[in-house]
């Protein structure tokens, strides 16, 4: 398995978000190794788009998100659930890529239809917030073979409090795959 480089994150949220789209996210946690294919993301662009966590400022829960390219930024919602965005463009910048549902390919029986369902099914929680995703035990790599597939972009989703930001079509999805979380 390739790693992605770090050269792939350090690029703007919105082509980062496409691109990762047919790529596989890969966990190795006591001895088993947990695939899945990126079907769903949504790109937040930095401190200026109001429906990202970095609009409201630099804290200790954004921080991760105005670090380097390639780490992982893992938060908690509604107290419950976790969320797994992948870090983009260069330090200072606070953009990132929210990772919305994947398609089971190895060692995953739960749902994965959903950021928060994809966490659970993964073992992803705080433990692995700024975690490097060059690192051998959370990763993204190319799949083994190339599949051609239709993108869908459509407005990100829970985030009516943005104003204009929320209509803005950001989520972007493979066509016709089964394991997005919302058409």
């Amino acid at each position: 398995m390739h790693r992605l480089p770090r050269t792939f994150y350090n690029r703007d949220a919105e082509t980062v978000a496409q691109e990762l789209l047919g790529m596989q996210l890969v966990r190795r946690k006591d001895g088993i190794e947990i695939i899945g294919r990126i079907v769903e993301t949504e790109a937040y662009l930095g401190p200026h788009d109001l429906a990202a966590h970095s609009a409201r400022d630099r804290t200790p829960r954004t921080e991760v998100m105005f670090g380097p390219p390639g780490y992982a930024y893992v938060y908690l919602i509604y107290g419950m659930y976790h969320c797994m965005n992948v870090v983009t463009e260069e330090a200072g910048m606070a953009s990132a890529v929210l990772i919305r549902a994947l398609e089971p390919i190895q060692n995953i029986s739960l749902n994965t239809k959903g950021p928060g369902l994809l966490c659970k099914a993964m073992g992803i929680d705080k433990n692995v917030n700024g975690h490097d995703l060059l690192s051998n035990d959370f990763f993204l790599t190319e799949p083994p073979t190339k599949e051609s597939f239709g993108i869908i972009a459509r407005p990100r989703i829970g985030v009516d409090y943005a104003g204009e930001w929320a209509t803005k079509p950001l989520r972007f999805y493979i066509a016709d795959n089964p394991y997005v979380s919302r058409k």
